[in-house]
């Protein structure tokens, strides 16, 4: 997943900055200048940011809990407020269980991701029995 979101955010980039540098070639009736080419490779700059947020995910097990870090922020859990790390049927990440039916996406561990998330489950179940509470 990095891999490709930066090859995809390097991509959107050089276009947006060729198109800008290809809106002066000819007269097309409104009048482009300087800053116009300037915006539109910016806008490159914040889609290719749009997209290396998609790298952000990580998920971290330590003797304190669980930490979840998705798109923009990052929380940590207690063993003692974590019901368990599932994997719905038919559902694209994981979600940490936690009290009153409530969950919280872990996009982290991804469907697409094959033996990389079965690993990633395995590891948060060994540490569960190791640190937090016992599995059911």
């Amino acid at each position: 997943m990095p891999r490709a979101a930066i090859t995809v955010a390097v991509l959107l980039v050089i276009v947006h900055a060729v198109f800008g540098a290809l809106l002066t070639i000819s007269d097309t009736g409104p009048d482009v200048g300087l800053s116009d080419q300037i915006g539109i490779a910016l806008i490159g700059v914040v889609e290719a940011g749009a997209v290396l947020l998609l790298t952000r995910a990580r998920l971290r097990v330590g003797p304190s809990g669980i930490a979840v870090r998705n798109l923009v922020s990052e929380r940590i859990f207690g063993w003692d407020e974590i019901g368990g790390l599932v994997y719905p049927e038919g559902k694209f990440c994981a979600r940490l269980l936690l009290p009153s039916d409530e969950y919280v996406p872990v996009l982290a561990v991804q469907a697409r991701d094959g033996d990389r998330a079965v690993a990633a489950m395995e590891n948060v179940r060994d540490a569960e029995q190791r640190y937090g509470r016992s599995t059911s």
